[in-house]
């Protein structure tokens, strides 16, 4: 029997995020836990919906999204406190898949079935000389939110409703014009990098910079413009 957790807020590191739901259909993915669960209707997706936010009781208000599809259910756990995970959402994380294993479907990484990608989250990057300067209009015009407990000019901005993706501002220590100044940051499973990256370069892109690997890869299409495959890897500071 796992013993109790003395302290269910604290803030779980990457690995540790990641080591705890693994085996339970759940994939710890730029500070959620994220899970989809297959339905065969509309309907059914409602009642899986419904029995997910039962199982996860009280607990579940705040860490729990839900995004409905005809097909699937795409699950999110995250601190209300904090844009990271805590036990607490691990703890939710392992009831809904108790529940949703004895319903039929069960929990998995997949999404649209087994030849979709997986679960991922996608972040547009800004370039900025002055970051204060540009992160209001796109606060504004975006109608976004700091994130919880964040509101410094480094951190991101995010969609109050959970739709759109994230925003952050990326520090320039001078003008690059030439250079695209906005790009795609897309995270996923640690160990599905290395295939994303591969069908990439496949597809026509090129590897720009693998320095900072695993923690990122920086992409570029045939025209120069980049984007970023990014895992929790090597952010953790050492033990």
């Amino acid at each position: 029997m796992d013993q109790p957790e003395r302290d269910p807020d604290r803030t779980l590191r990457r690995q540790e995020a990641s080591e705890a739901v693994t085996g339970l259909g759940w994939r710890y993915v730029l500070g959620q836990l994220r899970a989809s669960l297959p339905a065969g209707s509309l309907a059914e997706a409602a009642d899986l919906a419904g029995r997910v936010v039962a199982a996860g009781g009280p607990e579940a208000e705040g860490r729990l999204w839900i995004d409905l599809r005809r097909d699937q259910l795409v699950l999110s756990l995250q601190s209300p406190a904090t844009p990271l995970v805590t036990p607490r959402e691990v703890a939710l994380a392992r009831r809904i898949s108790e529940v949703a294993g004895g319903l039929g479907p069960a929990t998995g990484a997949g999404v649209g079935g087994a030849a979709q990608r997986s679960v991922q989250v996608i972040e547009v990057a800004i370039d900025a000389m002055d970051i204060p300067a540009v992160r209001p209009f796109w606060k504004a015009v975006l109608g976004y939110t700091d994130e919880p407990g964040r509101s410094g000019p480094e951190d991101a901005l995010v969609d109050p409703v959970g739709q759109g993706p994230a925003v952050w501002f990326q520090q320039m220590d001078a003008p690059r014009p030439q250079r695209n100044r906005i790009h795609l940051d897309i995270s996923v499973p640690h160990d599905e990098a290395q295939r994303r990256i591969q069908a990439t370069l496949a597809a026509g892109g090129r590897l720009v910079y693998d320095a900072e690997a695993p923690a990122f890869w920086v992409l570029a299409d045939p025209e120069g413009n980049e984007a970023c495959i990014t895992t929790w890897q090597g952010r953790d500071p050492p033990t």
